[in-house]
């Protein structure tokens, strides 16, 4: 129910958004990486990332126009002018930084074990006596590959998360690791399968940014102040809430 009403409310304030006199920005976003970015049935575009980026729009009296973009090749679409905005679950690395103008961090983007409630997990150590699933070639495979040894068969490869998760849940494997916001939103869409998290301060600390076209100072600045306004006013909180939990990050400063 809260979800159903804080996305009317979103949408309200998309619906004063386009009334506004500011610009149009076209807002490039794939659609199957679930909760940041996904078709709903009425083939239209959710999630955090959407909610997010409505919200930077109204703060800042911009109109936006959103496009359901394929990953492969999403960032040309900058470049090429197609699209003025891209947001997508996309980390930022400074190969990307070459590429693109990237926002301040909007997310943080790291990996985390996630075990049943009761487990011995503590570490990435104490995978090593467990039977661990990751999805392959993910930043989580590559973690425990160090600690478990690449060929080891008490590592589990899996297509895609919710597989990886339904197999933890189902006593598959004893533990997994993967991206903390795709587990997260699991978690709090299936508080039956009682799971929980655990952190290692050995994952690479990464975050989620915004990307515009190189140079395009004057729209990463809106977006930049936009974040910041939403994150002061208590909006970015209440988008978090919806699709994750309370444990409401805090960004680096800007």
């Amino acid at each position: 129910m809260i979800k159903h009403l804080f996305a009317a409310a979103c949408l309200m304030a998309v619906s004063v958004t386009a009334l506004a006199s500011g610009e149009t920005y076209v807002v490039g976003s794939g659609g199957t990486y679930r909760p940041f970015e996904y078709e709903n049935s009425q083939q239209q575009l959710e999630g955090f990332d959407i909610d997010l980026i409505k919200a930077i729009a109204s703060a800042e009296d911009f109109n936006i126009k959103l496009v359901n973009t394929p990953w492969e090749g999403i960032f040309a679409t900058l470049s090429s002018g197609d699209r003025d905005i891209i947001i997508s679950g996309i980390t930022i690395t400074d190969k990307r930084k070459m590429m693109v103008d990237f926002s301040a961090p909007y997310f943080p983007a790291q990996q985390v074990i996630v075990v049943p409630a009761g487990s011995k997990v503590t570490s990435l150590a104490s995978l090593k006596n467990e039977n661990v699933g990751v999805v392959n070639s993910s930043a989580g495979d590559i973690a425990v590959s160090e600690t478990l040894g690449r060929n080891s068969t008490a590592i589990k490869r899996f297509d895609n998360t919710p597989l990886m998760l339904e197999e933890l849940s189902q006593g598959g494997v004893s533990a997994a690791v993967g991206d903390v916001g795709v587990i997260k939103y699991y978690i709090n869409q299936h508080p039956d399968k009682h799971l929980q998290l655990v952190d290692d301060n050995k994952f690479e600390h990464q975050y989620f940014g915004i990307a515009v076209a190189k140079g395009n100072s004057a729209l990463k600045n809106k977006i930049d102040d936009g974040l910041k306004k939403i994150v002061a006013n208590g909006t970015y909180a209440k988008i978090y809430r919806t699709w994750f939990d309370g444990n409401v990050p805090a960004l680096p400063a800007q």
